[in-house]
């Protein structure tokens, strides 16, 4: 009451020489009310790295995103564009790249506003990881945020991996069990985790630095067999199933290496303009499924095929969540299909949720 009324006599005050409708008591007091209505909202809580890697993991997030794709297909999620800002090298800042996305699922009581921040290899000379970012998970009933989430990528990276346990799920057949990864990073460890929960596999690993360490470490943790190659070209000579997480810097693969009994390419290193893993050839001689066709053109591997004028995007055979449905088939016979995969606020909001409705009951 105090602080209201010392708002009003401030307005009051201020008011002098300005139109009477400005002036008037009514206003004034609206103008007081809404000046001091933010003021019953509880601060967000704040959950850092440690607690966030201590209590998620990849399998958390696997039905929630599969969900998030249903929805987004039946066009139930608003998903925004993604903003990027690029941030050039000088003498006092970068190079780096900022990434915000975000998105709200239809019927669900938050949505999700995620900051990445990639591509700072200047970190790596300051013992600093490359990548940072926040989740801010906001109530969807007063708009008020609820939880920010300081993942450095780390949620980011279990919807990536869930997203691809959901394309192989629906884009490949149970007989196909050979996982081939190119780039052995952290989403990686994410896509062979999300992978061993869809199906039994044996793994191949190929990568310029850390495949027998990727290799190693993922066959402990899942039980599960793992061969590391020499080139990307044996790799994908035995593989009936192909991840690539690399930074996406030039293409990865070859239409001539690819198993002749078919195969699935999971992309998942493209995400803004710059970037390309699969050759334009290969995406027009696939079955292409985009996780979003209004994304994947502009910054996925399509872009790319629509640059060299060998797609249009009514080639697009499907987005992920119509072949989730049931609208589309996915495979069928010795085929190839890429999934495209630039990650969407869908995924973004459905991992926060989860993160919510698990943290917040610590």
């Amino acid at each position: 009451i105090m602080f209201k009324s010392i708002a009003l006599r401030a307005i009051r005050k201020s008011a002098r020489g300005v139109p009477p409708l400005l002036s008037s008591p009514g206003l004034q007091q609206q103008v007081a009310t809404r000046a001091f209505a933010t003021a019953g909202f509880p601060p967000p809580r704040l959950f850092d790295y440690e607690t966030v890697t201590s209590n998620l993991t990849v399998a958390d997030a696997i039905e929630s995103v599969e969900a998030a794709f249903k929805a987004l297909a039946k066009g139930k999620v608003d998903v925004p564009m993604p903003m990027h800002i690029g941030i050039e090298e000088s003498s006092v800042a970068g190079p780096g790249d900022c990434h915000i996305k975000g998105g709200y699922v239809s019927a669900t009581p938050t949505f999700t506003v995620k900051l990445a921040c990639v591509s700072f290899y200047k970190n790596v000379e300051k013992g600093l990881p490359p990548g940072s970012g926040i989740f801010i998970v906001v109530n969807a009933v007063t708009g008020a945020p609820l939880g920010v989430f300081q993942e450095n990528r780390f949620m980011t990276d279990l919807r990536t991996g869930a997203a691809g346990a959901v394309a192989m799920k629906y884009c490949s057949s149970p007989e196909q069990d050979v996982v081939g990864f190119i780039g052995c990073g952290a989403i990686a460890k994410n896509m062979a985790r999300a992978a061993a929960t869809v199906r039994p596999i044996k793994g191949v690993a190929y990568a310029i630095d850390g495949a027998e360490e990727f290799a190693a470490e993922m066959s402990a943790e899942l039980g599960v067999p793992f061969e590391v190659v020499s080139s990307a070209e044996e790799l994908c000579g035995k593989s009936d199933i192909i991840y690539t997480q690399t930074p996406g810097a030039s293409t990865v693969l070859e239409k001539d290496w690819l198993n002749p009994k078919g195969v699935t390419i999971i992309a998942s290193g493209s995400d803004q303009p710059t970037k390309c893993e699969i050759p334009p050839d290969v995406l027009a001689a696939s079955k292409y499924i985009s996780d979003l066709t209004k994304q994947t053109s502009k910054v996925g591997e399509l872009r790319s095929a629509l640059k060299a004028g060998v797609m249009t995007e009514a080639d697009v055979y499907a987005e992920l969540g119509e072949v989730v449905n049931g609208d589309k088939v996915g495979r069928e016979g010795n085929e190839i299909i890429v999934v495209d995969l630039t990650g969407t606020g869908a995924q973004d909001a459905a991992i926060g949720q989860v993160a919510w409705d698990k943290l917040s009951q610590l």
